[in-house]
C-alpha cells in the first residue's frame, strides 16, 4: 500500500514539475512588434525627471494578437525615463525620453517616446532685437545718432537679460497623455 501511495505522489510531483517547465519555457504573451497604446499615470517633466526614474500607466485599449486578447484595457504598465535633460536658459530646450518595461506583468522593452521643448532661437531673437530697437529709438530721441548707438547696445543687453530670465523651454508629457509604443523585446 505504501508503494502505491508513493508512486502516485511521485507521479503528481513529476506532473507539476513538467507543468512548471512548460509554463516558464513558453514565449512571452506579448510578441515583438506588437503596438500598445497607454495612458500615462503622471506628468513627466524635463525639468524634474532624471534618467532611470520609473513611471506607471494603464493600457488604453486591449492588446489583441491573432484574435486573442492577451492584455485588457486598464491593465497596469510600467516604464522608465531613459533620457532627461532640463532646458538651458538661452539655448538647448528640455528633452525627455521614455520606454515601457512591463505590460500587464510581462517584462518588455519598447520603442522610445521622446518630447523636446520649443526652440529658444525665435523667442530670444525677438527679445534681444526688440530691446535693441527700443534702446536705439530712445537713444535717438534723447541724444541723436550717438545716443541711438548707445541705446541700441543698452537695449540689446536688456533684451538678453529678459531672454535669460524667461528663457527656459522645458517639456512636460502630461498625466493621462495617450502614447503609443512598439514592443521590441519580450521575456
Amino acid at each position: 500500500m505504501q508503494s502505491g501511495k508513493l508512486t502516485r505522489n511521485l507521479a503528481l510531483v513529476a506532473a507539476l514539475v513538467a507543468l512548471a517547465l512548460i509554463t516558464t519555457s513558453s514565449a512571452s504573451p506579448i510578441p515583438v512588434g506588437t503596438r500598445v497604446t497607454i495612458h500615462l499615470g503622471q506628468s513627466i517633466s524635463s525639468e524634474t525627471a532624471h534618467t532611470g526614474d520609473s513611471f506607471d500607466g494603464t493600457l488604453a485599449s486591449d492588446v489583441v494578437v491573432n484574435g486573442t486578447t492577451i492584455a485588457k484595457a486598464g491593465s497596469a504598465v510600467k516604464g522608465k525615463v531613459t533620457y532627461a535633460k532640463a532646458s538651458g536658459r538661452l539655448k538647448d530646450p528640455g528633452v525627455v525620453t521614455i520606454r515601457l518595461t512591463s505590460i500587464a506583468g510581462n517584462t518588455v522593452t519598447t520603442s522610445a517616446v521622446s518630447r523636446k521643448g520649443q526652440s529658444h532661437t525665435k523667442s530670444n531673437a525677438t527679445k534681444i532685437g526688440g530691446g535693441a530697437a527700443a534702446g536705439a529709438l530712445i537713444g535717438a530721441l534723447a541724444g541723436g545718432g550717438k545716443g541711438a548707438a548707445i541705446g541700441a547696445g543698452v537695449g540689446a543687453g536688456a533684451g538678453t537679460g529678459v531672454a535669460y530670465g524667461t528663457g527656459k523651454k522645458n517639456v512636460v508629457i502630461s498625466s493621462e497623455s495617450t502614447l503609443a509604443f512598439t514592443v521590441t523585446t519580450s521575456r
